[in-house]
């Protein structure tokens, strides 16, 4: 699975990342890196619950959270 991260700077100098494809997937954080690294766990977090309840299937996960181009 790829996934495209769209990463933006707020006014306020936070940084923002999401991953469009998987709704409500977006996060904050203080730097670049930072933003990246909390959007990343937290689609980890989404892909897994959608794994228990079935609606991926169990197996290898191959993921690849890529920055899109600006």
């Amino acid at each position: 699975m790829r996934f495209a991260v769209e990463i933006d700077r707020e006014e306020d100098g936070r940084w923002i990342a999401e991953v469009s494809d998987l709704p409500g997937v977006m996060a904050y954080g203080a730097s670049r890196e930072a933003a990246l690294a909390a959007v990343e766990s937290l689609a980890l977090r989404v892909l897994a619950d959608r794994i228990d309840s079935g609606e991926l299937p169990a197996g290898r996960l191959d993921l690849a959270l890529v920055p899109a181009a600006a």
